[in-house]
């Protein structure tokens, strides 16, 4: 076993892994290895782990509990083991995967959203080239664009995501196997006697990356034997011209404080046009709209009379106000009776509504505290007649008409917090205070 450790093919491979990992992980960063328990992450997980060695970098595995399959449980036990073995940290986290068109790109979302999430500079996974193989013909048959067809990259950098008001980054994705064969790599695993799980679902032709692997693929390599080489080369090709589109939606684009410009788009060609909200949907990361539904958004922008648009973007939305596209996260309505009692507190934490309420104690500005003593105050929602006076010198105003001038969109307006002591509107958030309840000079008050 020894002397097996130390073929010159095994020492090709860790020497190509390292020379990835030199260019990409600083000293004393932190890299997490996604280990599913099959043969590509163990040995993922072993190269990375004689890499930390010399690159010295924090070394941690991650395992994804889909919970689809009945033998996921034991596929969890097994990674557990195997990090305890080899003196790994070791994570494991299950999700739900809803049930769809496609559970494979239900279930990869999924993971998606626990790899951002962590708290790690970079997550390694284990795709290799025949896996870029299939993925290019797969999102050919697919009809994908150049984006699609430019498949993975060996690294996709750390991102800005904003979660709950708050900036944050996620890890970068690296794959250091991407261009290593599978072949190669099941043959590493046989040296170094490595341990790992056969997914019997993967030899399912039911789904279409299996049916790729076992019946297609097979035969295409009968006649273009360096065909994994060639869709890699191929997918390089056209991630530098999806690359250029993303350029051409720069300078085209005009970006605003809240999103997207709609009278930029109006002297655009369709095509062009197109390509600037393919371009400002991925700068915030989430589901591209089908080829039917971008046409028919694209037609009602550039129509003068259009007056709504939107566009189902799975977890999100595409939405228009006035001038101006933006992207908006998909949210529960809540009910009418919605309330949440305040008690003097500092923050009044509002998960509901996706984010807190503070207010900061003071004198002479903002909410007489004397005021609010007279009645319970409450956090609640629009229910319609709600009305507001915001200076003494001018009569009382209905909250919708307040809210249209502020230029607040709709879908913001049916969770904007209102304050209420007793059954009297005090504040109105983005709007202002009511007069009987803002506080006199010197008089102890709170500023929400």
């Amino acid at each position: 076993m020894a002397s097996s450790r130390k073929s010159p093919r095994s020492n090709t491979l860790i020497a190509r892994v390292t020379a990835i990992l030199r260019l990409h992980v600083k000293r004393g960063e932190r890299l997490a290895a996604g280990l599913s328990g099959g043969v590509d992450s163990v040995v993922l997980l072993d190269l990375l782990l004689r890499a930390s060695k010399k690159l010295r970098f924090e070394l941690a595995a991650l395992h994804v509990n889909h919970q689809i399959n009945p033998a996921a449980g034991r596929w969890a036990a097994f990674c557990r083991a195997l990090c305890r073995q080899r003196g790994v940290a070791f994570t494991s986290v299950r999700v739900k995967v809803p049930r769809g068109e496609s559970l494979e790109a239900a279930a990869r979302d999924a993971r998606y959203r626990v790899f951002a999430a962590l708290p790690a500079d970079h997550v390694a996974l284990a795709h290799n080239l025949d896996d870029q193989a299939e993925t290019v013909l797969l999102q050919l048959l697919r009809g994908a664009g150049v984006k699609g067809l430019s498949a993975m990259p060996t690294v996709r950098e750390q991102s800005a995501e904003r979660r709950a008001h708050e900036n944050r980054l996620t890890p970068a994705i690296l794959r250091p196997l991407l261009e290593i064969p599978r072949s190669e790599i099941e043959a590493y695993a046989r040296r170094r006697k490595l341990a790992w799980i056969e997914d019997e679902s993967n030899a399912d032709v039911y789904y279409d990356r299996n049916f790729l692997r076992h019946r297609v693929l097979p035969v295409l390599a009968e006649r273009y034997p360096a065909y994994r080489r060639t869709l890699a080369r191929a997918s390089r090709n056209l991630a530098e011209a999806a690359q250029l589109l993303d350029d051409l939606a720069a300078a085209d684009a005009q970006l605003t404080a809240g999103g997207l410009a709609i009278s930029g788009l109006r002297g655009l060609s369709v095509p062009r046009a197109k390509n600037v909200i393919r371009y400002f949907i991925g700068l915030h990361g989430v589901t591209m709209p089908n080829a039917a539904r971008l046409d028919e958004s694209v037609r009602q922008l550039q129509s003068q009379r259009a007056m709504r648009t939107t566009i189902d973007l799975g977890e999100h939305l595409l939405r228009r106000h006035a001038n101006e596209l933006r992207i908006v996260a998909r949210t529960l309505s809540l009910p009418g009776s919605y309330r949440h009692e305040w008690h003097g507190e500092n923050r009044l934490r509002l998960p509901e509504l996706g984010g807190t309420l503070v207010l900061t104690k003071c004198r002479g500005s903002g909410i007489s505290l004397a005021r609010l003593a007279g009645a319970p105050v409450t956090v609640r929602l629009r229910q319609g007649g709600e009305r507001l006076q915001l200076h003494t010198q001018r009569p009382r105003r209905s909250l919708k008409n307040l809210l249209q001038e502020s230029h607040i969109p709709p879908w913001e307006r049916a969770r904007l917090p209102l304050l209420f002591c007793g059954d009297e509107l005090v504040w109105a958030a983005g709007i202002g205070i009511g007069c009987p309840f803002q506080a006199k000079p010197g008089e102890t008050s709170v500023q929400p």
